[in-house]
């Protein structure tokens, strides 16, 4: 153990969007509160920088959002990417508490776009935050600090020590240990994704090809502490939420605008220049996903879009330039394919082209936007797993308590965000979703940890 240097009444790991939720709620609630960034202050906020959106019930239309959105709408797409790996009480505690949260973070300076605003997409089902995620980092950081929360970034926490009475925390900051005793600590440091060591133990050489579309701090340290402190472990190592992102993205905090959108529309093939998949199955917002963990299983955890000047018309095109050939040989050789196995690819496939958008007499099908890929130039995107996080964390009630494996508290510890979303969304995709966790699971555990610290 090393000197005890600090005290605070609760104490809030993490410097995202749950952590702040958490920090404010405990602040108002009447607790001294202390947040530990693994960050530094130039790239504060965690993967909320590249976020955009919060899901949210509603049982009419307001201001920031349009139409419907039941609650038993909300649980049944739930329901459709969970399936049974979720935790109904938590789950549904989550869809009740959405509806008033909206309200509270307007409250704690957040600002949304208007629901008459053209420049989004329409939505029934989220609300899109003003400025984007960056501009919600910066408002709740500013309420945090205005109310008085003690925000120190560049602090690691690397175990916890719970205890009935004070909980120790040894944290890492400028290169010495300390130790910080609170009444309560809230833990929302999110998964491990940004740990290639973790990842590799789990995917193999695979994960040297994944990109992390988010902050390089979630190291998931915070997470291993629990763990190692006898927290029950909830969801799965080796899942992780992941999109397909050009190939060419940087290895972190690339953020949502390295999302390819086109996939569905041409064909896609793995690094030997084979279709593997039905590139028409999915062709809603589940497709960035899909695909996302379709290409992390591929040879080398990579493949490419390929497409024509005429389906090229029909997409958003990626950040970067596609490579163009002039043919389809051309554009193997540009791939470091051999041409011939590409060309009898696309060959075959236009062949098995049939009106109405659908392929026939071949392996696999594609059942929806078959195209010939026939009018030169040709183009095509490199593909990548970009991981937006893990799919493993900590067992939690309906209070934000973690919970040791036989149900009990684990001392006066709380979780928020990430690191418990797989209680209710062990996998798949919910667009919104996870920052409604963030923000849902954030107030119940600050509230909670600040009625903890004062017993």
């Amino acid at each position: 153990m090393t000197n005890v240097l600090h005290e605070c009444d609760v104490l809030v790991a993490g410097g995202g969007n749950a952590a702040l939720c958490a920090a404010i709620s405990a602040r108002r609630s009447g607790a001294a509160v202390m947040m530990l960034d693994s960050a530094p202050r130039a790239l504060r906020g965690g993967n909320a920088r590249h976020s955009r959106n919060f899901r949210i019930a509603h049982d009419e239309p307001s201001p920031w959002i349009q139409g419907r959105y039941p609650a038993g709408d909300y649980w049944s797409d739930l329901q459709g990417v969970a399936g049974s790996a979720v935790d109904e009480t938590l789950a549904h505690l989550l869809i009740g508490e959405s509806a008033g949260i909206l309200g509270w973070m307007i409250g704690n300076g957040v600002r949304f776009q208007s629901a008459d605003d053209d420049a989004l997409p329409y939505s029934r089902k989220t609300a899109f935050f003003l400025g984007g995620g960056k501009a919600l980092v910066n408002a709740l950081y500013a309420t945090a600090e205005g109310l008085g929360v003690v925000v120190r970034h560049d602090s690691e926490v690397r175990a916890f020590h719970p205890a009935d009475g004070l909980t120790a925390v040894t944290v890492l900051r400028d290169g010495r240990k300390e130790t910080i005793r609170a009444g309560a600590v809230v833990v929302a440091t999110g998964g491990f994704q940004a740990d290639g060591d973790w990842l590799r133990d789990r995917w193999g050489e695979a994960a040297d090809g994944f990109v992390i579309r988010g902050t390089p701090h979630a190291t998931g340290r915070p997470l291993k502490a629990l763990l190692e402190s006898g927290a029950d472990p909830v969801g799965a190592s080796g899942l992780c939420h992941m999109v397909a992102v050009d190939g060419r993205s940087p290895g972190f905090d690339g953020g949502i605008v390295t999302r390819l959108d086109g996939v569905a529309y041409g064909i896609v093939v793995d690094r030997n220049g084979r279709r593997f998949a039905d590139e028409g199955e999915h062709v809603g917002p589940t497709r960035f996903s899909v695909w996302g963990d379709r290409v992390a299983r591929c040879p080398g955890a990579v493949a490419f879009s390929i497409f024509d000047t005429a389906i090229e018309r029909g997409f958003r095109p990626s950040i970067f330039p596609a490579v163009r050939a002039a043919s389809i040989g051309g554009l193997a050789a540009e791939l470091g394919m051999l041409p011939a196995v590409l060309e009898s690819t696309v060959a075959a496939f236009n062949a098995a082209v049939r009106a109405g958008g659908h392929t026939e007499g071949i392996l696999p099908a594609k059942t929806r936007l078959a195209a010939p890929v026939a009018v030169p130039p040709f183009g095509a995107y490199p593909m990548r797993a970009g991981v937006t996080s893990t799919c493993l964390g900590v067992r939690v009630d309906c209070k934000a308590r973690v919970l040791r494996s036989d149900g009990q508290p684990l001392g006066g510890i709380f979780a928020a965000g990430v690191i418990m979303a797989p209680n209710i969304l062990g996998h798949g995709y919910l667009a919104g979703s996870a920052m409604t966790i963030g923000s849902v699971f954030g107030r119940i555990a600050g509230r909670e940890a600040a009625a903890h610290a004062r017993r």
